[in-house]
């Protein structure tokens, strides 16, 4: 039976980042995808925005690892030719009542140690945005764009040129620990059209949605360690014609989610979204990515909030993407959730959960700070 220093499961961003990671540093690894292709789900389906830490807890895991992959993936991108857009957000307040949110969070930026905010006042605000309807903003330089898919294939590209294999359409079957608490690592098994069984030392289940279901498969890992999926559906609509913005807008934040924002891609073309629909289904596979356009009905009254000029007819569905939420709706936004051998006692296993937005950006963050966790653990 082939054995390897460690086997990654999903080759989304976020499993990219530590796969790469993980062969940098010298350890034989293989990572299992089983879909045809990498970052063919979340990774597929979101904004490409390079978040800035803006709306996460102080200390938090998001805040900390937002900030610093905000960093390294400007610095990464810049290094290894990938395209970025550094277009910038303005956060609005449409409403006087609405300006103590936005100090708020203007505060909370602060404590995270966020470069380049501040707040404007809302004839600053459309000095830049003409068309913008506001009555202050915050203006965050450090937020933009990536093109996401090129990003993804030079962590590839990485991971491969550092030893490491891709094994795609091998869904993990099973995994068991040999020896007791898995002191000598796990056995795999593995589907797909040439299934294998293999040994690895090191275990790192980044499956983003489907991450509590592959723990599930982890024979002697307690249920009380897995914890439930919820999804959250976030619905795009793109605007059809010329974007009238410059920057990104985004409203006050709702529950769930940032609220319906503009984001321009990488051409400068406009879009609207996410907003929050959960889903009330048992399991990924039971998700249905169409957008319903009649949503769109409650994104002309969301948008007309900070842009009035929004035309009937001008927006089209688009794509769809869904959370991978581990907390349920109304409750409290949930941190990263590094799960390791310290809360489970399986030497050489970790699972990554709740790994939603910013994993994006705080994906070679991320890799960086679960290597410390190995080297600790």
């Amino acid at each position: 039976m082939d054995q390897v220093d460690c086997v990654v499961i999903g080759a989304g961003v976020v499993g990219l980042a530590v796969a790469r990671e993980m062969a940098l540093q010298g350890r034989e690894t293989i990572l299992l995808e089983r879909e045809a292709s990498f970052g063919t789900i979340s990774s597929a389906r979101n904004s490409e925005v390079i978040h800035a830490g803006i709306y996460y807890p102080k200390d938090s895991l998001k805040a900390k690892l937002c900030v610093e992959g905000n960093r390294m993936l400007y610095e990464y991108c810049r290094s290894h030719q990938v395209a970025t857009q550094p277009y910038g957000k303005l956060i609005v307040a449409t409403d006087p009542n609405q300006i103590d949110d936005l100090q708020a969070l203007l505060y909370k930026a602060q404590n995270n140690g966020l470069p380049e905010i501040k707040m404007i006042t809302g004839e600053e605000a459309k000095q830049l945005e003409p068309q913008l309807n506001c009555v202050a903003a915050i203006l965050s330089s450090s937020t933009g764009i990536v093109d996401s898919h090129g990003f993804m294939l030079s962590l590839l590209g990485g991971f491969e040129d550092a030893g490491g294999m891709v094994a795609y359409q091998s869904p993990l079957i099973s995994a068991k620990p040999i020896g007791e608490n898995a002191k000598e690592g796990f056995e795999l098994e593995i589907g797909g059209a040439d299934g294998m069984k293999i040994q690895t030392k090191l275990l790192i289940n980044c499956a983003g949605m489907s991450a509590p279901a592959v723990a599930q498969k982890i024979a002697s890992l307690s249920k009380d360690q897995i914890p439930k999926a919820y999804f959250a559906k976030g619905n795009y609509f793109s605007l059809s014609g010329k974007s009238p913005f410059n920057h990104l807008i985004y409203p006050i934040p709702e529950p769930g989610g940032l609220g319906v924002h503009l984001t321009l891609d990488m051409g400068g073309q406009a879009k609207f979204g996410p907003d929050v629909e959960w889903l009330e289904i048992d399991e990924e596979s039971q998700i249905d990515y169409t957008v319903n356009p009649k949503r769109g009905e409650g994104f002309y009254e969301a948008v007309r909030r900070y842009w009035p000029e929004l035309k009937d007819q001008a927006l089209q569905p688009d794509y769809s993407g869904v959370r991978a939420k581990i907390v349920p709706p109304n409750a409290p936004a949930g941190d990263f959730c590094f799960n390791t051998p310290n809360d489970h006692r399986l030497q050489g296993l970790f699972n990554l959960y709740g790994f939603e937005s910013p994993g994006l950006t705080s994906s070679l963050a991320i890799a960086k700070h679960l290597e410390g966790l190995i080297k600790g653990s």
